[in-house]
């Protein structure tokens, strides 16, 4: 078993060099870019499994490069960055990235961050292939249909609507969608769910702002309804 790929995108020499370092230490197969542009060019040739990167960036910045690795596939994103206000966050969500971290961070909360985006572990209740209402979950292949035509979903986009599927009909807190896919140190980030579960809307309802699956519980959380 291959050692994990992480690519490793910022401008700051110092901060490439601490990261290769520390996710080196913990077994990772690290790769690092300067900035957008040669991250698309390193992407191509390393294949990675995870990429880090930073926002403020030359050439093309850490949202045009989210933007353009959904392009080319559901690799999971960590952006790192000064900026720690909600719509900073909101922004690099929309782009595509999985997840966001304030800089400056630790390292044990960073490391926590990339075993959680790459573990991608299926929730126990789930059999190998499940089928919902329209919707058909393949773990094996890690794709979730509807009307039998895939759904091109990030890897949070997956794992927000697995944990629906295998879940449905009941209403779901914030708090508890929040823990079961971004983990307990994010109940309050209310806003990852409001870009994912927007998201996930634009991708099967057919009238995203007057929803028929996935249902809003106005202060509470969500519900999921299959069968609408």
């Amino acid at each position: 078993m291959h050692a994990k790929r992480i690519l490793v995108v910022d401008d700051e020499p110092q901060i490439t060099r601490v990261l290769r370092r520390s996710l080196g230490a913990h077994r990772y197969d690290v790769r690092a870019a300067a900035d957008g542009v040669s991250a698309l060019d390193t992407y191509h040739d390393l294949g990675p499994d995870l990429v880090i990167t930073d926002l403020s960036m030359p050439e093309m910045s850490g949202l045009e490069l989210c933007r353009e690795l959904r392009k080319l596939s559901q690799v999971p994103i960590i952006v790192l960055s000064v900026r720690g206000e909600e719509k900073a966050k909101v922004e690099a969500l929309d782009a595509g990235a999985d997840d966001y971290i304030t800089k400056p961070f630790g390292m044990d909360e960073l490391l926590a961050r990339v075993r959680a985006a790459l573990r991608r572990a299926p929730s126990e209740k789930l059999e190998s292939v499940t089928e919902v209402g329209d919707f058909r979950v393949d773990l094996a292949t890690h794709k979730i249909t509807f009307h039998k035509n895939d759904l091109h979903l990030t890897p949070k986009e997956y794992d927000l609507l697995s944990y629906l599927l295998n879940n449905h009909s009941k209403v779901l807190t914030h708090r508890t969608l929040l823990t079961a896919i971004w983990g307990g140190n994010f109940t309050e980030q209310t806003e990852y769910l409001r870009v994912f579960i927007g998201n996930l809307r634009k991708k099967i309802e057919p009238n995203p702002s007057k929803p028929r699956y996935i249902l809003t519980e106005p202060w509470i959380g969500y519900r999921f309804d299959p069968y609408a």
